[in-house]
């Protein structure tokens, strides 16, 4: 399975926040939108940043409450790995697990085309691991 494919059956949606919001709101805006990241873009509409739960706990624990008041640049990684299209299913999982991250935008043209998390790509697995599963006893209950 592509991200192409991933992308068609669960949309392109990507909740997009600025280097200059606090990050008290974007807080806000992943338990709001139920979400565990946020592509932090740059004033020309480029990737900035991605800020993740896990860098707001981390920001919370260095600097107390207060790191809520904080603008997302300060907690956010900057160096941010990204997937194409035509990635595979394969691809996602090693860079996944190589880089110790839960998601990856998509670029597309040099553009923002959607999010792929690791929540995605285990749910399509799963669901082509049952399709192969009943492909087989479809195959076995007409074969004997």
């Amino acid at each position: 399975m592509s991200v192409a494919q991933i992308l068609s059956a669960k949309g392109r949606t990507v909740h997009t926040a600025m280097a200059s919001d606090k990050l008290e709101a974007v807080a806000k805006t992943l338990a709001d939108k139920r979400i565990g990241s946020v592509v932090i873009t740059d004033g020309k509409g480029g990737i900035a940043g991605i800020l993740s739960e896990r860098d707001i706990v981390r920001a919370v624990a260095r600097n107390g409450a207060g790191a809520l008041e904080l603008p997302a640049s300060s907690a956010m990684t900057s160096d941010v790995r990204t997937c194409a299209p035509s990635d595979s299913e394969a691809e996602l999982m090693a860079v996944m697990t190589a880089h110790r991250i839960r998601h990856l935008p998509v670029i597309e043209g040099g553009r923002l085309a959607g999010m792929i998390s690791i929540g995605d790509v285990v749910k399509f697995r799963i669901e082509a691991i049952e399709r192969e599963a009943e492909d087989m006893k479809s195959y076995i209950a007409t074969a004997g």
